[in-house]
């Protein structure tokens, strides 16, 4: 099946397909991603003190001081993503396929879309997921950020206490003290993360299909699974590399105070002030490293699962 058959089919199958292989998608990024991820954030939202050495020096420090607290301490917070990841991953793909098919009904070369219309196609699935996308980053990021170990290592080592036990936990906390507004704590910002990135993650990826298809006169199922594995990594590293300071500032405001009185940002602006007052240019790329390893094999893993179920759900 062609690009364009794919994209000029319609109504509830054609949704529910395009849902649940991005469902696929989005469980694989997460079982292959987290790990990365709580690196990331760790190192994202850590807080540096004059005179004071930083709790994690680098990637390989954050890894092995994570690493005390138990493998199991690399998945924190994974039931959250898990389930939210998938749906948000569904959402992305269902509206940007719906995008694909709306601008295709208008142009007169059906399947191949223009740079602009990718581009618009991208942002509008990366704003419907944001919204999926805050409420289950903003659980995971501060599940992420505790480091009380799952055991004590040494009599000498001091008990923490964890805030919560878990994302349920998390959720019930939160939303008894600030309602849903603390829920969605982070939302326009993630918002503005997700307009961007989500239109270069899909852009990068359909230009480099299209060319493909184009180029080698095959279907879409017909071009070979490491060109899609490549295109994936591709718009995996154009995405981050893309919005990668608006993701840091993210990753502060949803894990700052609630509390007015304790809260150390205003606002996304006064945090990115905050952050190039006191740490420069280099502030707004923590953890860069670590998010380039996982961009790669994240997105390409993402990428080939969604095809791959479409592949078996269009033999149903």
């Amino acid at each position: 099946m062609s690009g364009a058959d794919r994209t000029n089919q319609g109504g509830f199958t054609r949704a529910a397909k395009d849902c649940f292989s991005g469902t696929v998608g989005g469980i694989v990024q997460v079982f292959v991603g987290q790990p990365f991820d709580t690196v990331k954030v760790r190192l994202q939202t850590q807080e540096t003190k004059p005179g004071e050495p930083p709790k994690y020096t680098s990637m390989l420090d954050c890894v092995r001081k994570t690493r005390k607290e138990g493998l199991t301490a690399f998945y924190k917070g994974t039931t959250t993503p898990l389930v939210g990841v998938g749906a948000c991953v569904s959402i992305q793909f269902l509206v940007f396929e719906f995008m694909k098919r709306f601008f295709n009904e208008r142009n007169k070369r059906p399947g191949q879309l223009t740079l602009t219309q990718l581009y618009q196609c991208g942002a509008a699935a990366g704003i419907a997921a944001s919204f999926v996308f805050c409420p289950v980053e903003h659980i995971r990021t501060r599940l992420q950020i505790q480091t009380a170990p799952s055991r004590i290592f040494s009599s000498n080592e001091k008990t923490q206490i964890k805030k919560y036990n878990g994302p349920i936990d998390c959720i019930k906390k939160i939303y008894s003290c600030h309602g849903i507004k603390g829920i969605y704590k982070g939302q326009l910002i993630t918002m503005a993360r997700e307009f961007h990135g989500g239109a270069c993650y899909f852009l990068i990826y359909e230009f480099f299909m299209q060319r493909a298809m184009l180029k080698e006169k095959k279907s879409r199922n017909e071009l070979p699974g490491w060109k899609k594995c490549l295109y994936g990594a591709a718009a995996g590293y154009g995405m981050w590399c893309s919005i990668y300071p608006i993701d840091v500032i993210k990753s502060k405001i949803q894990t700052d105070s609630f509390s007015k009185e304790k809260r150390k940002y205003s606002s996304s602006f006064d945090c990115a002030r905050q952050i190039l007052a006191k740490e420069g240019i280099k502030g707004f790329f923590k953890g860069f490293g670590t998010c380039m390893l996982r961009a790669g094999p994240v997105n390409a893993s993402s990428f080939v699962a969604f095809e791959f179920a479409m592949e078996l759900f269009e033999k149903i």
